[in-house]
């Protein structure tokens, strides 16, 4: 288990554009972590959107970065994926999408101002980010959950706690 100092700031990230389906997949699962979960004040949850570069000063401040996003990796739609370390500077190759590139980029140029976080991707194979539409298709809808999931798992990773709000039950969880 990775340890972290108690003040160290731990961001959530959702990228991605949510009018072209599976493509808001990363912000729609941070939607739901933020109405369900409750957090200490030193992990931040941030919708990044499509924000590439200009998520440059946001993600600087963060000491561990949990990022989800939909991720082209040549699986079946639906797979979800971790990549960490070395496995995220390949990802800069693949160029998948405007917004990837552009946070990628902005991750790099974190090296410049000496403030790179720790950083960990999780995502889902896309069926479909070409629709112009601002709901999941079903196959990614229905791991939305378990992306939250492995979401969660970062976090007792880093040994962070989380609560769940009351009165709201996730699959999977006692209520």
């Amino acid at each position: 288990m990775v340890t972290h100092k108690n003040n160290d700031h731990i961001m959530i990230l959702g990228v991605g554009c949510i009018l072209f389906a599976d493509e808001g997949f990363g912000v729609r699962v941070i939607e739901k972590i933020e109405d369900n979960y409750e957090f200490p004040d030193n992990v931040s949850v941030v919708d990044g959107g499509v924000l590439g570069t200009n998520l440059l000063g946001v993600i600087s401040t963060a000491d561990h970065l949990i990022v989800v996003d939909a991720i082209h990796n040549k699986g079946n739609p639906g797979d979800l994926y971790r990549l960490s370390g070395d496995q995220i500077p390949k990802r800069i190759r693949a160029k998948n999408s405007l917004h990837q590139v552009d946070f990628l980029e902005a991750l790099t140029l974190c090296t410049a101002l000496d403030k790179v976080p720790e950083t960990v991707i999780v995502g889902i194979e896309p069926e479909d980010i070409e629709t112009l539409s601002i709901d999941l298709t079903p196959v990614t809808k229905e791991k939305v959950d378990d992306m939250i999931q492995m979401v969660l798992a970062e976090l007792d990773r880093l040994n962070v706690p989380y609560t769940q709000r009351r009165g709201v039950h996730v699959p999977g969880n006692p209520i």
